[in-house]
């Protein structure tokens, strides 16, 4: 594989966990590796890794900035542009990823293999994860950092806007990632994937 492309990662863990109770499941899995753990370290090769929406009682990881979008619980384009506003520099491209996902690792991986670090070409605004049945996965992606920044800036407002609206006008190749790869954990049946 060639060198890998220079990204800053933002990390999205600021959904309420109402199907859980409202607990915070990015702690769920054993000690060491839980949902947290397992985001953090997909985002290992990230220049600077920004976690949005940490529960107060949360352990934040060695090395991570912890921001919270305002209002707590915006959505995710308001946590993006919380994200966002904690890069003041940013690198070439940004990862976006959510925190609940059960095997982030293999599936950032499959992301940053699709890069050439070599092409900067303009006219692709970043490489977005398509499982099995041709969803995208928007916050399963690597955006240019610039046309991400300007879709955020291009909104009126960010609190409770769709990721499909923010990323309508971007121009994405689609990355086919298995679906297995792409599963997340919303219920608490898809706990047991955990293990």
């Amino acid at each position: 594989m060639s060198a890998l492309p220079s990204f800053d990662a933002v990390l999205l863990a600021g959904g309420r966990a109402a199907r859980f109770g409202g607990i915070d499941k990015t702690a769920l899995g054993a000690p060491g590796d839980t949902l947290l753990d397992r985001a953090v370290h997909a985002a290992a090769g990230a220049r600077r890794t920004v976690l949005v929406g940490s529960r107060e009682d949360a352990r934040t990881p060695t090395g991570i900035v912890l921001v919270r979008e305002d209002p707590p619980f915006g959505g995710p384009v308001s946590g993006l542009a919380a994200g966002l506003g904690a890069v003041p520099a940013s690198a070439p491209l940004t990862l976006v990823l959510a925190c609940d996902l059960v095997r982030p690792v293999e599936a950032v991986t499959l992301l940053l293999r699709a890069v050439d670090p070599a092409d900067d070409d303009a006219d692709r605004d970043g490489w977005v994860a398509v499982d099995d049945d041709g969803r995208r996965q928007p916050l399963l992606a690597l955006y240019r950092s610039t046309a991400l920044r300007t879709a955020v800036d291009s909104l009126d407002e960010v609190v409770g806007a769709s990721l499909r609206r923010l990323t309508a006008p971007l121009t994405l190749v689609e990355v086919p990632v298995p679906s297995a790869l792409c599963a997340d954990v919303d219920t608490p049946d898809d706990a047991e994937r955990l293990t």
